[in-house]
């Protein structure tokens, strides 16, 4: 344990997060996406919400400040009725901790899947909300 640090930052991820350069992508998947098939670095976070690792993760991570849109959302694929709720909670969360309003751009379902292969790591809990996964982009720390 370290002063600081929240505890459902694990020593794995801590040294993802610091391992990680400028505009490298780091997806917080839900419970329901495919971590293990779309990564070569998975990090087990099994248990955790992800509203409260968001929170934690982003004390120590900053978010890309050179592109308009540094976080990514799931986009509801066409014809689903799903409610998206935890959305209004990243927001809030992201806003709390970095000042942006607007973060997010929505990604098509199939199109996420590809981007998250190509993240530095993919980050798998037991977030129980439809369309939770979202993908940060890092930034600098001036």
């Amino acid at each position: 344990m370290l002063i600081g640090i929240s505890k459902l930052i694990s020593p794995e991820l801590l040294k993802i997060l610091m391992e990680m350069g400028h505009s490298d992508e780091i997806v917080i998947a839900d419970g329901n996406f495919p971590g293990a098939s779309h990564t070569q670095r998975l990090v087990r976070a099994d248990g955790h919400n992800i509203p409260e690792l968001l929170d934690a993760i982003l004390q120590l991570f900053p978010l890309d400040q050179y592109v308009e849109k540094p976080a990514a959302l799931m986009g509801v694929v066409p014809g689903d009725t799903a409610e998206t709720p935890i959305w209004a909670e990243y927001g809030a969360i992201i806003e709390a901790r970095t000042g942006l309003k607007e973060p997010f751009e929505e990604v098509e379902r199939f199109a996420f899947y590809e981007r998250a292969k190509k993240a530095y790591a993919v980050i798998a809990t037991g977030e129980s909300a439809l369309y939770a996964n979202l993908i940060l982009k890092k930034g600098v720390i001036k």
